[in-house]
């Protein structure tokens, strides 16, 4: 019986690296993609942005930068297999949720932000912590769209 293999993805480098990936095994496996991203309103928005404009959609900005993610790391068909979840809140809390009953979650070694020093980012170190299935980090070189 397939699973569902889960992945973290926000348009950068290390979540396009995750995407390939988690395509690659679920062809393999026979398991359904579903890639999440999620999004949410800084804590300061108000003060540190008091000049948005109120047509600026978030929801609307994530789904474009996932759409771009799958056409840039996976073949035509394997995007257009994969299942989109775009989700408000915290990233972490957001893969963590989308993995309940999932065989396999996936996520790169971390994302736009954090310290470069860092073995791990913010929410892959959370994720691992956290699943309810086995995690994934993908690290290394990009490889090539299956």
């Amino acid at each position: 019986m397939a699973g569902r293999i889960v992945v973290g993805v926000d348009g950068s480098e290390p979540s396009l690296k995750a995407l390939t990936w988690a395509a690659g095994q679920a062809a393999l496996t026979g398991d359904s993609l579903e890639a999440v991203i999620a999004w949410e309103y800084p804590a300061s928005w108000a003060t540190l942005m008091p000049g948005v404009p109120p047509e600026f959609d978030p929801e609307r900005l994530a789904a474009q930068i996932l759409d771009q993610a799958l056409a840039d790391a996976l073949t035509p068909e394997a995007a257009a297999d994969a299942v989109r979840t775009v989700v408000g809140g915290n990233a972490a809390q957001a893969l963590v949720d989308a993995a309940k009953g999932a065989s396999l979650l996936v996520v790169g070694d971390r994302g736009h932000s954090g310290f470069r020093a860092a073995v791990l980012g913010s929410v892959s170190t959370q994720v691992a912590q956290h699943a309810p299935c086995p995690v994934v980090v993908v690290r290394g070189e990009s490889v090539q769209p299956v």
